[in-house]
């Protein structure tokens, strides 16, 4: 059985668990973005495995931003009134990042309706769209998303300070609410891949217990998508 993981108390692992759930999405998306790379150069990846995955990243941003549009920044901005304006503003990106995950999403569908079994023919027409379209859409989606994080952290690190005590519960609920709930095997890989995430403990407090005892074959399965999308492990 695996061993409980070590927690922290409130406030102190808040800004951790952001860090945690944007740093997966973070991974996850320069993980795509290197295996498109890799499938527009000729080099041998998993289609299938790369279709799966990056339905996966667009499916749990998308996911995530809706939680946080619902749950997580509504509830700041009650909380913490005087700063509204710049909560608000951090919604401006979000139409950006859409329009970059709707065409990365025809991408994708694309490349999967080629059904690449071998064929040379379609398995060039496959190599083409992830150059023509795939590999910058991806590489659109990692900027506008890295950018559109950078920012909410920095805003949510200097308004922890005012946040009342009765209130952290409330804010990190929609924290973890706002995490992948899809992709276990790719939940933890990123989490601990290249290094455990900030906040690894407490996120992982919140998986079914199930889940967590899966932990070794899950990861072990990770290490063999990360091998089908091309990527050392």
């Amino acid at each position: 059985m695996a061993a409980p993981p070590r927690l922290c108390a409130g406030r102190s692992c808040m800004y951790d668990e952001l860090l945690a759930v944007h740093t997966i999405l973070r991974r996850g998306t320069a993980l795509v973005s290197e295996s498109f790379g890799r499938l527009a150069g000729g080099e041998p990846v998993g289609v299938k495995a790369l279709v799966n995955t990056a339905r996966w990243l667009i499916e749990s941003i998308r996911r995530h931003h809706a939680s946080e549009d619902v749950l997580f920044w509504p509830a700041l901005r009650e909380i913490v009134s005087t700063d509204a304006a710049r909560i608000d503003g951090l919604g401006f990106a979000l139409e950006a990042l859409d329009a970059e995950l709707h065409e990365l999403d025809r991408t994708v569908d694309a490349i999967a309706a080629q059904q690449v079994t071998g064929e040379r023919d379609a398995a060039l027409v496959v190599v083409g769209q992830a150059a023509l379209s795939g590999l910058p859409s991806a590489q659109r989606v990692q900027s506008v998303l890295n950018r559109h994080f950078d920012d909410e952290e920095a805003v949510f690190k200097e308004l922890i300070p005012q946040i009342p005590d009765d209130e952290i519960a409330r804010l990190r609920a929609a924290i973890v609410g706002g995490a992948p709930h899809t992709g276990p095997h790719l939940v933890f890989g990123l989490m601990e891949d290249p290094e455990e995430v900030p906040g690894y403990a407490p996120l992982v407090s919140n998986f079914p217990a199930a889940m967590r005892w899966m932990r070794p074959v899950l990861i072990t399965r990770y290490r063999s998508s990360k091998r089908a999308l091309g990527v050392p492990t």
